[in-house]
């Protein structure tokens, strides 16, 4: 346990005063574009992953939701999660408006059998990655940065090459894993590369994802490290920024919100935070914090109490009493002095309502209501 033992891994902006930016603001003022990784991050953290069947129902689950963007999967690595996408697509269970994502590396035989598997989607995101990091690079591929840049290359040919051969409607995503133990220059080179391949389009956009594969930073440095990205990637206004923040440091959901606010569009995660390791960014708490500024997410989490049965009998996974707008016991005080707080403030609200006050009238009605997922789950 010796501290000598240890070193900082991450990779500062140059010219880190130009990057700070994001410190003016106090609020993410409006949704990013959500996509749930549940089914593919989350399941594959499970001791036990979902079947076929209990795949088929969590994708059911998260479109009542109202996500849009959910990943399905890594198709080539595994027949029930290929089979996955091959039912979803052949059994015409995936709405209009959403969109299925897929994972693989950027390695041939994958790309294509990731291809094969999504043939004839309506919408799919051809999600392709190769690691970045200083570490991998020099530990796992021995490679130089030209090397691993070619990868990514490759990658990009393929995906457009196959989407034209393959019937189907296909966007792309791009990530350079271990972005955050990546030197910044260098992952700017390998995703303007990747930028330059692809050529996004108005009505085609990129998603450059930018993965906290491991947490190994403050939230206010990744956060520089998204604001020097979207500062600098290429062909900007056609690239759509994506998070992706694992919870080594307990700070997956921080991070998100401060990546927000340094300019990104879009954020991956999770219900209740499963994933790997420590987990990655709950995307309930994204969304629920959002509604404590004034802030639609555009999520529907009306009834928070079966979505957890039904994510708890999904997964086998269970959801702690003390978990942030979640848990059993979150709305629930022991002290005294708290039961008086909470008896008083109930009181001044009931009286509100008696004297005509249309806001908390409606907010009150809102709340017990049931509508969407609260009616149908």
């Amino acid at each position: 346990m010796n501290t000598n033992k240890y070193t900082r891994q991450y990779f500062l902006p140059p010219q880190i005063e130009k990057y700070n930016n994001w410190t003016s603001r106090t609020h993410v003022d409006k949704a990013p574009v959500w996509c749930s990784v549940d089914l593919r991050d989350g399941n594959q953290s499970l001791v036990v992953p979902m079947t076929l069947a209990q795949k088929l129902e969590f994708f059911a689950l998260l479109c009542k939701i109202g996500f849009k963007e959910i990943e399905v999967g890594f198709p080539a690595a595994s027949d029930t999660e290929y089979e996955f996408c091959r039912a979803l697509i052949e059994g015409n269970l995936i709405p209009d408006d959403v969109s299925i994502q897929v994972l693989t590396q950027s390695r041939e035989h994958i790309i294509r059998r990731t291809f094969e598997a999504i043939r004839g989607a309506k919408n799919a995101v051809v999600h392709f990655y190769n690691s970045t990091s200083q570490v991998q690079r020099e530990q796992v591929f021995r490679k130089s940065k030209e090397e691993i840049i070619d990868i990514a290359v490759e990658g990009a040919l393929l995906v457009k090459l196959l989407a034209d051969e393959f019937e189907g409607s296909y966007r792309y995503e791009y990530s350079p894993e271990s972005f955050t133990g990546t030197e910044l220059e260098f992952a700017l080179e390998i995703c303007n590369a990747v930028i330059d391949i692809i050529e996004p389009m108005p009505d085609n956009k990129l998603i450059i994802n930018l993965p906290a594969t491991v947490e190994v930073s403050m939230p206010h440095v990744f956060a520089s490290q998204v604001e020097y990205m979207c500062a600098n990637l290429r062909n900007r206004e056609n690239v759509i920024v994506s998070l992706h923040t694992h919870n080594d440091r307990a700070c997956a959901v921080a991070a998100a919100e401060l990546g927000l606010l340094a300019g990104a569009d879009r954020v991956e995660g999770t219900l209740y935070g499963n994933g790997e390791r420590t987990g990655n960014a709950d995307l309930i708490a994204l969304a629920l914090n959002m509604y404590s500024q004034g802030i639609d997410p555009g999520l529907n989490f009306s009834n928070i109490p079966r979505l957890t049965e039904a994510y708890e009998r999904l997964t086998g996974m269970e959801v702690h009493q003390r978990h942030p707008y979640c848990g059993e016991l979150v709305f629930a005080a022991f002290s005294g002095s708290h039961q008086d707080a909470i008896a008083k403030g109930m009181s001044f609200r009931e009286g509100e309502l008696r004297g005509g006050n249309g806001n908390f009238l409606e907010c009150a009605l809102s709340a017990n209501r049931p509508y969407g997922l609260g009616a149908d789950l």
